[in-house]
């Protein structure tokens, strides 16, 4: 048995205020059930829009310190996005924060050009996987979902039917005008790499009238929702990843090994 018990808020983001944010979701975090992972939303701390570089955060700055905390405290992995400032850019940076304090990061690659974020935050360039508790996870963030090249689960050992990871984590705002597209590409993904995909959205509206609906879900490697937050519901919801199924899958449909 190698299960993962994973938790994510479907977060209505209070506009450009960080503290109010983080208090939020310290109070989200105190009333989920004990869980190994625990994810927030893209930009969780601010919301995303215009206004993100100005709020732009030193790498050692007080979110992350913030997570260290929570992640001590409740003894888990935390995973959300925040802006942060790197020398002369800005990058719209996953990170992932273990319970011992040290994190990993992964810079947003696909900036989203039509809302403007392409022009204030910069690309990142390189493809993460971490691990967790035997569990290999894939960082993405919103837009990213719409580029499956860049979200290939390729072959490392055709001999051993081993793939990349696991589990795909997309954190996202991903309007409710565009659900539908969010909710058929979360299963795609899931079908096409023969892995569970989590995608956490924000729900409510933002400071320049933008609405979001959620349709957060936790889609498993058949393309199935194992579970959904209801829409436009600030909303904690917990699921349980059996990995022994997935492997199970995997080598009865070792599809991956037709990988172009």
């Amino acid at each position: 048995m190698n299960d993962l018990n994973i938790t994510f808020y479907q977060q209505d983001i209070i506009w450009g205020d960080p503290e109010a944010n983080r208090c939020r979701v310290a109070a989200a975090l105190a009333a989920a059930p004990k869980s190994d992972i625990f994810v927030v939303p893209e930009t969780f701390t601010t919301g995303f829009g215009d206004h993100m570089a100005a709020l732009a955060e030193e790498q050692e700055g007080p979110t992350l310190q913030w997570a260290r905390a929570a992640a001590k405290q409740y003894d888990l992995l935390f995973v959300g996005t925040w802006i942060v400032r790197d020398g002369d850019k800005c990058y719209n940076r996953l990170h992932w924060v273990y319970p011992d304090g040290t994190f990993g990061y992964y810079d947003k690659a696909h900036t989203f050009r039509v809302s403007g974020e392409y022009d204030i935050i910069s690309r990142g360039t390189q493809r993460e996987v971490f691990e967790y508790k035997g569990w290999r996870i894939k960082p993405a963030v919103c837009y990213d979902l719409r580029f499956p090249k860049w979200l290939r689960n390729s072959t490392l050992n055709t001999e051993h039917l081993t793939l990349d990871y696991d589990l795909l984590l997309v954190c996202a705002n991903w309007p409710g005008s565009r659900h539908e597209a969010w909710t058929t590409l979360l299963k795609a993904r899931a079908i096409e790499n023969l892995s569970y995909v989590l995608g956490c959205n924000r729900c409510g509206k933002d400071g320049v009238g933008g609405n979001y609906t959620g349709n957060s879900a936790l889609i498993d490697y058949k393309g199935f929702p194992l579970a959904e937050a209801q829409a436009e519901s600030n909303q904690l919801v917990t699921v349980t990843l059996d990995k022994e199924k997935l492997d199970t899958f995997r080598e009865h449909w070792p599809l991956h090994l037709d990988f172009d």
